[in-house]
């Protein structure tokens, strides 16, 4: 594995993990209230922010380094646009195929999509502090 890319994915690593259990949190907490058909939704909403960040991740943190720059360009973009054609199918997937409730669905699908800038935040608010 190339030295430059660990630190990417270890970042990418941390973030998704951050975001999956955010996820699994809000799940539980919408389960209590709400129910298991709620709570179902949650999970979807959240899987569908977490997953195309990882298959991104993959790309994105594949090559690293001045002579592979070309590479790096071009898995990152290709990356994206996996992301975008995935998220799309799994929404669609999703609104086909299960009957969702639209507010956990939603509601945890922003959190999974908002956690890397949450977990940036928290981040740079714990290191200020020491």
């Amino acid at each position: 594995m190339n030295q430059l890319v660990k630190p990417g994915r270890k970042l990418s690593r941390q973030q998704l993990i951050f975001a999956s259990t955010l996820t699994l949190v809000s799940t539980a907490i919408i389960y209590f209230y709400w129910g298991l058909s709620h709570a179902l939704s949650a999970f979807t909403g959240g899987c569908i922010g977490i997953i195309p960040n990882f298959v991104f991740a993959l790309y994105a943190f594949r090559y690293a380094g001045a002579s592979a720059s070309r590479q790096v360009m071009d898995s990152f973009f290709k990356g994206a646009k996996v992301k975008m054609v995935l998220t799309a199918l799994l929404f669609a997937l999703s609104f086909k195929i299960l009957d969702l409730s639209l507010a956990p669905f939603f509601s945890t699908y922003i959190i999974a999509v908002m956690s890397p800038i949450i977990f940036t935040a928290m981040k740079r608010f714990t290191f200020n502090q020491q």
